[in-house]
């Protein structure tokens, strides 16, 4: 991830900007502006951690944003070696020291856990279920069912789970789904001028809900199929009519997928296995942060 990326910049400037973290009027009241302080970013779970490389960056942010010296002076963020983004952090573990400015530190604390927490948790959810599938050939794929504007951050996070981004937005790939099907004259119409329109490089995904479906869809010309809403068994037989074809097609499994049936359905043949749950129903991660003076 580059935390420095235009996108990155502005997604976490606003994180701040959201809670006045500038204008925080109880620390502005309470605490000395030259005392200094240190604190500890601290694993309260079992997790896998997302998000770390944000921190630094954030306080650079927040000197922006805050003219005044207290915002400006010097501060260290410091981890082990073997704690980083994607590693397995144990309950209790100290992921980061931060020393700053005791001022900044605390009115930073809420945005550097919100993101810490929402990230890690989408991050250990995934590496649930791709511990899930371990020996099979399938992957796990995430959606773009994200909150809005903090898609490429919890994208990030499923890759530091172990699991595989999809497409990022609808101008990274062709998906056609039951609503375009619905709307662009059915599957074979929709299918055709998708294969007939599309610009050169681009694979044509298409969406089948039945074995009526795939076979339509595979007389048409589809260059990968994603089976929604199959029973496994249902998914097994969709595999075998697919694979029984002359040329190389990625099968992709969704809808009703839960950790509880997922490796059934990688068991089945897939090459991947999209979970919107990755992203829209991760329990954010216990992480807490204690402030000392120094």
């Amino acid at each position: 991830m580059d935390w420095k990326s235009s996108r990155i910049d502005a997604l976490l400037e606003q994180a701040l900007v959201e809670d006045q973290a500038a204008g925080d009027a109880t620390t502005n009241l309470t605490i000395d502006p030259n005392l200094r302080a240190a604190a500890s970013i601290v694993a309260r779970q079992e997790m896998v951690l997302a998000g770390l490389g944000a921190v630094p960056r954030l306080l650079e942010i927040f000197a922006r944003l805050d003219p005044r010296p207290q915002a400006q002076t010097r501060f260290d963020v410091i981890s082990h070696p073997e704690i980083f983004d994607g590693v397995r952090a144990h309950n209790g573990q100290v992921l980061a020291v931060i020393r700053h400015n005791a001022r900044v530190l605390l009115s930073c604390e809420r945005v550097i856990l919100n993101l810490l927490q929402h990230l890690s948790g989408i991050a250990t959810l995934t590496r649930t279920y791709v511990d899930a599938i371990q020996g099979t050939k399938a992957r796990i794929l995430d959606t773009r069912k994200t909150v809005p504007g903090l898609r490429a951050l919890e994208k990030y996070a499923v890759l530091c789970g172990g699991g595989t981004n999809h497409r990022l937005d609808l101008a990274s790939g062709i998906m056609i789904k039951n609503n375009h099907i619905s709307l662009g004259g059915g599957l074979r119409s929709a299918l055709t001028n998708a294969l007939e329109r599309r610009q050169k490089g681009q694979r044509v995904q298409i969406e089948v809900r039945n074995q009526n479906e795939l076979t339509e869809a595979l007389d048409g010309g589809a260059e990968a199929i994603l089976l929604d809403n199959m029973t496994p068994a249902q998914v097994k037989e969709a595999v075998e009519r697919i694979r029984s074809e002359a040329r190389w097609i990625p099968i992709e499994a969704s809808g009703g997928i839960v950790l509880e049936n997922v490796r059934a359905y990688a068991e089945a043949g897939v090459d991947f296995v999209s979970v919107g749950a990755l992203t829209h129903s991760a329990k954010a991660a216990d992480i807490s942060m204690r402030i000392v003076a120094e």
